[in-house]
């Protein structure tokens, strides 16, 4: 069979012609450019086979990240397992946001940065390849996510230290400039949950309408923050976080959206001039 054909039939039974591509590349080694320029070479059996298994796992809905191994997020290629949350494009509003703040108002020094609930580590590291200043930590509950993590840490040469914990458990008695976070919000009877079946419940969802977690970073963050928190959350959940960081007793409140245009990360500070 030619690679022509073998994207055809993925085609056929109802593979999406980006990720029958992607997954060929992922099978031969070679470029989708590659693929597209020399589409009658022959594949071998073994190819054949994989890429038919693949796309077996495709079509039951398994995101293509996992089968790939690896995920593009903010120019870099973070490795990711079914141990963590695939990184989403609407994320990088949470690190366009923070890396403002460290050019402007935390600029000029060596801030201490903190990414609680890291999963693959896509945040901190996004940060630490932008920001070589900024002292980074991040932290997660799941020894699983910060194995992954770590190993994405040392694939691409950037310092973060990592720690392991339930939110600001991980980092008691420390404080930071600036704190990001993207925790569970899907609430517990949200219909989208059953397509999200393959990545980890226990990042997805929080209890309390998806609210728990949200509110406990930010019951707790004075506590830890010196300056800025920044968190992500769902579309429909900005007011109620803007709520908690003025009960909180943050200033300069804002939320941010994302690139579909919906209210995606709120932040607030806890300093004097922000």
């Amino acid at each position: 069979m030619t690679i022509d054909d073998a994207l055809a039939e993925a085609r056929a039974r109802g593979i999406d012609r980006l990720d029958a591509a992607v997954l060929l590349a992922c099978v031969t080694g070679r470029s989708r450019t590659s693929l597209m320029a020399h589409g009658g070479d022959r594949l071998d059996a073994t190819a054949m086979t994989t890429f038919a298994r693949l796309c077996d796992r495709r079509r039951g809905g398994e995101p293509l990240a996992y089968l790939t191994g690896e995920r593009e997020f903010f120019g870099l290629r973070i490795a990711v397992s079914p141990a963590v949350l695939v990184p989403r494009p609407d994320t990088e509003t949470l690190v366009v946001w923070a890396l403002e703040l460290l050019a402007g108002p935390l600029g000029g020094q060596r801030p201490a940065v903190i990414d609680l609930g890291t999963g693959s580590g896509a945040v901190a590291l996004a940060l630490a390849s932008r920001c070589p200043s900024a002292r980074i930590t991040a932290t997660d509950l799941s020894e699983a996510a910060l194995g992954v993590a770590r190993a994405n840490g040392q694939r691409l040469g950037l310092p973060v230290r990592w720690r392991s914990g339930d939110w600001w458990q991980a980092v008691a008695g420390e404080r930071f400039d600036l704190a990001l976070s993207n925790p569970p919000y899907v609430a517990e009877d949200d219909p989208h949950l059953a397509g999200l079946a393959h990545e980890p419940r226990c990042a997805l969802v929080a209890a309390d309408a998806g609210l728990a977690a949200l509110r406990r970073i930010v019951e707790l963050a004075p506590a830890h923050v010196s300056a800025w928190l920044l968190v992500e959350h769902g579309w429909d959940q900005a007011e109620a976080v803007r709520g908690m960081l003025r009960a909180a007793g943050a200033a300069a409140v804002e939320t941010r959206l994302d690139l579909a245009g919906h209210p995606r990360c709120t932040g607030g500070c806890w300093t004097s001039g922000c």
